[in-house]
């Protein structure tokens, strides 16, 4: 079962004093089942990001008691910092990670939000998918005023809090908790000085925007005269300008206007505005003393819809405009495995190189073309949130002749099994090899898709194969425990019975795993063989034929589990799919066979 777990990025309004950040993350240690992963300080900003993971109770715990920590050691009366602030744990977001839903989640943030008002006496705002109202959903609107202007909006019926008292509390301020998707907070470094200019990219990327000029001037909305921003269109009414938008730009201008604290029923005298290039993007230039250059600080809020490739390949686009450069970025706090690989990818492709290559290797690709080493250090391993980790006592973590050895000992496991999902693993290696060797360097883009595909498939199937040598492992030992389960009593016989049942039913269905990737290497290596360079055609054979051997290999351990199975029906199903798969295989490998010998006949 998928492990349960909620990442918590409580962001604190501190960054300077080491003592108070330092007493603050000690809370979060002292709490059992949550690992903390980051804390990121920013002495400018007066800021600091704190991330931390675990199960959603543990996680919920831990962020109550670092809130509470906060609000006993931070006063926001005496807070300065460049970053928009409201309260002492300014914002609380919990983001699912794993066997976790975004519901669920919503449930955390509600049972939080309600302690910390009834608790702690702060007031609670919900945003994103926690949010109650959705005017809330957005955290710029929340924390339009910030700290400075939270007395009035708390006297404002229409920002009576979700929990907690509508009173001002001016040690602690306010506290924003919710759901989000995993939100990147990402600087990308730009080799001047001058702020107005990262300013003006930020302004230009960033969703809300920024206002219109003509002729120099500031565009603003009149009675009567309600412009658009994005063309020469002047309505008569803002309604009718909103439609214009949404018809001709495809924005929603209430939104827009929103997110730039103007009432859009009542917009006379306020700037018009221009949307930026990006939704789901948050942006602003200053000036980094430490770095002595500029940045534009960005948050990601959903890196699915604005990936940090697209964003940093515009602001690349922009200050070459300008006559500046872009010296490199820089990730605060962790990023996600599935955003990096992606840039990874973005950027294999437009070097014109295959993208079926180790997941290690594309990470390092978008490391290097990101420039996220520009100002620090960014060490993989301790950066990536969702980074696929083996055990440190797992089989495949020994050395070769380790694990040989081990194989070739008086004990049952590691066993043919383990051996099988090995065999598919290396052959899809080699096919995959042969299919990146080839890729991209035969003048014909369709061929090149299919070898690029074929590789891409084969680095699938070899990481789920190298975690099935241990897997399989694991169920032959699970049903050896099975079996040693007393058996003494009606009750105690019943009990093994069922345990046995289901163990020896987990252990067939991992080796049919092992069978099922491995004929997906297969199928890749019939690409290969057609397509892959011919001068490594042996390669691919053999790759067949060590795939097709982990494939046998897994087979045969699925019918031998199943014999120990009382179900007649499923026993047979089975049996009946091992068939079928096999006839698949075997027509595979002889169609490679006939490919690989043609050509090897053909070698002078």
């Amino acid at each position: 079962m998928e492990e349960k777990l909620v990442e918590c990025v409580p962001n604190f309004s501190e960054g300077r004093d080491n003592e108070v950040i330092r007493q603050i993350t000690d809370t979060i240690k002292r709490v059992n089942g949550v690992t903390l992963l980051d804390v990121d300080p920013g002495c400018d900003m007066n800021r600091t990001v704190v991330t931390f993971i675990g199960s959603p109770e543990r996680v919920k715990e831990a962020a109550f008691e670092v809130i509470k920590k906060a609000s006993e050691l931070i006063d926001m009366s005496r807070h300065h910092g460049s970053h928009p602030r409201m309260g002492a744990t300014d914002v609380c977001p919990f983001v699912p990670v794993s066997g976790v839903t975004v519901e669920e989640c919503i449930e955390l943030a509600k049972e939080l939000g309600k302690r910390v008002g009834d608790e702690l006496g702060i007031p609670v705002y919900l945003y994103e998918y926690a949010a109650q109202k959705p005017e809330r959903k957005n955290l710029a609107i929340i924390r339009q005023g910030e700290y400075e202007g939270l007395k009035d909006k708390l006297n404002d019926p229409e920002w009576k809090p979700d929990f907690g008292p509508a009173k001002f509390n001016p040690r602690s301020g306010a506290t924003v908790i919710g759901v989000r998707e995993f939100l990147i907070a990402y600087n990308i470094n730009l080799n001047t000085r001058d702020v107005k200019i990262a300013n003006d990219i930020a302004f230009t990327i960033r969703e809300k925007g920024r206002s219109a000029r003509r002729s120099g001037e500031i565009l603003r909305y009149k009675e009567s005269s309600y412009p658009c921003g994005s063309c020469d269109f002047e309505g008569k009414t803002i309604q009718q300008t909103g439609e214009h938008c949404q018809k001709e730009h495809e924005y929603d201008l209430r939104e827009l206007l929103m997110l730039n604290e103007i009432n859009p029923d009542a917009p006379e005298g306020s700037p018009v505005k221009i949307p930026g290039k990006f939704t789901h993007c948050k942006a602003i230039g200053w000036f980094v003393p430490k770095y002595d250059r500029d940045q534009i600080s960005i948050n990601l809020t959903n890196y699915k819809v604005t990936p940090m490739h697209d964003v940093i390949e515009e602001v690349r686009r922009l200050a070459l405009e300008r006559g500046i450069v872009v010296t490199g970025s820089e990730v605060v706090g962790m990023v996600p495995y599935p955003a990096l690989l992606e840039t990874g990818k973005y950027y294999l492709k437009r070097q014109g190189r295959p993208t079926g290559i180790p997941d290690k290797d594309i990470l390092e690709t978008a490391v290097q073309s990101l420039g996220l080493r520009d100002v620090g250090s960014f060490i993989i391993e301790e950066r990536v949130i969702g980074l696929p980790k083996l055990a440190e006592n797992a089989l495949v973590s020994m050395k070769i002749s380790d694990f040989v050895a081990e194989v070739s000992r008086e004990t049952p496991a590691p066993g043919g099994g383990s051996v099988a999902a090995l065999a598919g693993a290396l052959g899809a290696g080699l096919v995959s090899m042969v299919s990146t060797l080839t890729a991209y360097k035969t003048g014909n883009a369709e061929i090149d898709d299919k070898l690029n595909t074929a590789a891409e498939q084969c680095q699938e199937v070899i990481q789920a194969l190298v975690k099935t040598i241990d897997d399989d492992t694991v169920a032959f030992n699970a049903y050896r425990e099975a079996l040693r389960l007393p058996d003494k009593t009606e009750e105690q016989k019943k009990a093994k019975k069922t345990a046995v049942q289901n163990a020896i039913t987990n252990a067939a269905s991992i080796p049919m795993q092992t069978a099922e990737l491995s004929l997906k290497a297969l199928k890749a290596s019939e690409i290969a063989a057609e397509y892959g360079n011919v001068n490594a055609i042996s390669d691919v054979g053999t790759g067949a034929y060590t795939a097709y051997a982990g494939f046998m290999g897994g087979i045969y351990n699925v019918l031998i589990n199943i014999k120990s199975i009382d179900d007649a029906r499923y026993k047979t199903k089975m049996e009946q799919t091992c068939a079928d798969l096999k006839r698949q295989a075997q027509s595979l490998l002889e169609q490679v066979e006939s490919i690989v010998e043609n050509e090897l006949k053909a070698v002078k």
